[in-house]
């Protein structure tokens, strides 16, 4: 290692460590210079399903001098530089695969590779950054600058026939890298041409006015599938600003709530991206019919297990919980595997007990529930066990049914779970009661120990 790497890695050390094969644990190094007056922490960004997100970030030296050393947890895009994960604004795309090294200078407004270490993706890179460095400077780094369409678009037609040639002559080897540059392109062209039209300007072009290079530019390209999206640090903001973009060229009416976001869902013929678009529209969402009424149209767009923990971290500071608001739809398996849900117990009404099996008071609890459950025996009640046991537990879980002769529902939610989250349980034991409709009776009843609570399930059953 070079002398200056050594002194940045002493001084500005940075470990970014991410769980990774064995044949994968060679790591990137990064050093650079910041050449700016002041000198902000300078910042690592990694790509999660199309947004950056920080990973590190490190102060320089005095002398702007900074490093990173860390081991990739994928082979693709990351940013490095002094903005934010909310702006392409002073942050650079690079190319990293495990053992690569990256040499460079930040200054105000752009880079520069400096060195021999740099590998041939990042050079590559950076040649594609100098082409397109004039769009970048009048799109994204506009503060303080004049430019309006008058000048843009001619510099993005003149640039804009370049792009099909460019990795004519600049294969590097890496097929994985070379096939993905080509796309990388398409979505850093339609981010430039996108972006500037969206960002405050001192005068707007008419439709008419669009550089023909807008007419090639057609969301449903570009949300084909996740691949795409989910590899660029900025592939969900490209994907909204080319939606705002074909909805004026095709003179959609602009509209917000239910209506606003079918028509934003019928530029993307991928599900999985439509639940991502959803997820983008419900979070400006501020009442909880008005979420339960989104969901219940566009839910089944939720597809991976990410999107909806997302969709449920969005409904939680809505729902206020108080008696007549609908119960979270639960699923989980019970002791012979068979998902059960909430809606699998409308009819009845349920008493809820979350609990574990390490937990003392909860397990001070089962005489009484038993007896409970016992005295309310042919009753429209449903008797529902919830375990927070952790995974590795499990086996214990099932012993102690089996062990205590447990009766009623008794489900697994392992340990982190949506129902504690839902109903913001942080202690145990926990008793919920809801009423045949599938409303909530009160999410923090007396427990099986007070003769409260059969006066409680007596109550509910005679009113529904």
């Amino acid at each position: 290692m070079k002398p200056l790497i050594k002194k940045i890695f002493k001084t500005t050390f940075v470990l970014a460590i991410a769980a990774l094969p064995a044949q994968a644990q060679l790591p990137v190094q990064i050093s650079g210079l910041l050449t700016k007056e002041r000198k902000p922490p300078v910042k690592l960004f990694k790509v999660s399903n199309g947004k950056p997100k920080e990973i590190a970030s490190v102060i320089p030296t005095t002398k702007g001098e900074f490093g990173f050393f860390f081991y990739p947890e994928y082979e693709g895009f990351y940013l490095v530089g002094t903005g934010t994960n909310m702006s392409p604004q002073e942050n650079y795309k690079f190319y990293f695969k495990p053992g690569d090294k990256l040499q460079l200078s930040i200054s105000d407004t752009s880079y520069v590779l400096t060195g021999k270490l740099n590998s041939r993706e990042n050079t590559v890179m950076a040649q594609w950054h100098a082409l397109i460095d004039p769009l970048e400077q009048k799109a994204v780094n506009f503060m303080g600058k004049e430019s309006t369409f008058v000048d843009f678009f001619p510099v993005l037609e003149k640039i804009a026939p370049k792009v099909s040639s460019f990795m004519n002559t600049k294969a590097t080897g890496n097929q994985k890298f070379d096939k993905l540059m080509k796309t990388n392109m398409a979505w850093d062209m339609a981010g430039y041409a996108c972006g500037f039209l969206n960002t405050p300007r001192a005068a707007h072009p008419s439709v008419e006015e669009y550089s023909p290079y807008y007419a090639t530019l057609k969301a449903q390209d570009f949300a084909k599938s996740t691949a795409g999206i989910y590899a660029q640090p900025w592939g969900a903001r490209i994907l909204s600003e080319l939606i705002s973009v074909n909805k004026r060229q095709q003179n959609i009416k602009f509209e917000a709530g239910l209506a606003g976001l079918k028509t934003d869902l019928d530029f993307v013929p991928n599900d999985t991206i439509k639940g991502d678009v959803l997820l983008e529209k419900a979070a400006f969402i501020k009442t909880y019919p008005t979420y339960q009424e989104m969901m219940g149209v566009y839910g089944k767009y939720l597809l991976t297990k990410q999107q909806q923990e997302k969709g449920r971290e969005l409904l939680m500071p809505l729902a206020a919980l108080k008696p007549g608001d609908p119960s979270f739809n639960f699923s989980y398996p019970d002791n012979n595997e068979k998902m059960v849900s909430m809606k699998d117990l409308l009819g009845k009404v349920v008493l809820i007990d979350v609990w574990a099996t390490w937990c003392g008071p909860c397990v001070a609890q089962i005489p009484y529930l038993k007896k409970l459950e016992e005295e309310m025996k042919g009753t429209d009640v449903a008797f529902v066990s919830i375990s927070v046991d952790k995974l590795k537990d499990k086996g214990t879980w099932l012993k102690m049914i089996k062990d205590e002769k447990l009766g009623g529902i008794q489900l697994f939610a392992d340990s982190p779970n949506d129902i504690s989250k839902y109903y913001k349980i942080d202690g145990i034991p926990r008793f919920m009661v809801f009423d045949k409709k599938g409303k909530i009776v009160t999410i923090n009843s007396p427990r099986p120990s007070d003769p409260e609570l059969k006066k409680l399930l007596e109550k509910t059953l005679a009113e529904n």
